[in-house]
């Protein structure tokens, strides 16, 4: 090993990968998931941040298959990754774990076809993002709980992540917080700005 070798400098030395989860992202037909949800979560992968059963969840009201939804997000990477190379052999592997459930996210149907889509991919620990209109946050958290899929189990734990603003005053601040709390514990409940985020 040459004398001025940095060991800090070897990214494998520092390698930590996320647990074993599922992202679920509502609103991923948008302009947040394009330009910066999934090129982010592409970057963790490319830095082998991510561990190969990592899966996301897409959502909006957009009519799509799964292929089609990897399509838009295939070419959202090779677009917005500002300073990761595209790599054709992990997006494959990443690719492949992208799924796409269609609805509104008022219809009480498609929480239940997110909870069957969560089974088949086996993720005891669960993200739900939220990058929709700050209007939803509360009706979403409310969902998820009506349809059980809030509930942390043994060995697993369930998340919520909203973006600003939260509430237009405080008042609609504190009626935000006290919906989400109702549903999900204080310690689940991750308030951001998607730039500090990411």
């Amino acid at each position: 090993m040459p004398e001025d070798h940095n060991p800090f400098a070897d990214a494998l030395r520092f390698e930590r990968r996320v647990p074993e989860c599922a992202v679920v992202i509502f609103g991923a037909n948008g302009d947040l998931t394009k330009r910066k949800l999934i090129p982010a979560l592409y970057r963790l992968a490319y830095d082998r941040r991510l561990p190969g059963s990592f899966a996301i969840i897409g959502n909006s009201r957009t009519a799509q298959s799964d292929e089609d939804f990897r399509g838009h997000m295939c070419d959202a990477v090779k677009k917005f990754s500002e300073d990761t190379p595209f790599d054709a052999d992990l997006w494959t592997r990443f690719g492949a774990n992208l799924y796409y459930i269609p609805g509104d996210m008022t219809d009480v149907a498609m929480y239940q076809a997110i909870g069957r889509k969560l089974r088949e991919v086996g993720r005891q620990n669960v993200l739900f993002y939220l990058s929709t209109q700050p209007s939803y946050y509360a009706t979403v958290a409310e969902q998820l709980g009506a349809a059980g899929l809030a509930e942390s189990s043994p060995g697993g734990w369930r998340r919520i992540v909203v973006e600003k603003p939260f509430g237009h005053d405080l008042a609609s601040a504190r009626s935000l917080n006290q919906r989400l709390q109702a549903v999900f514990p204080e310690n689940e409940i991750y308030r951001i700005d998607h730039y500090l985020g990411k």
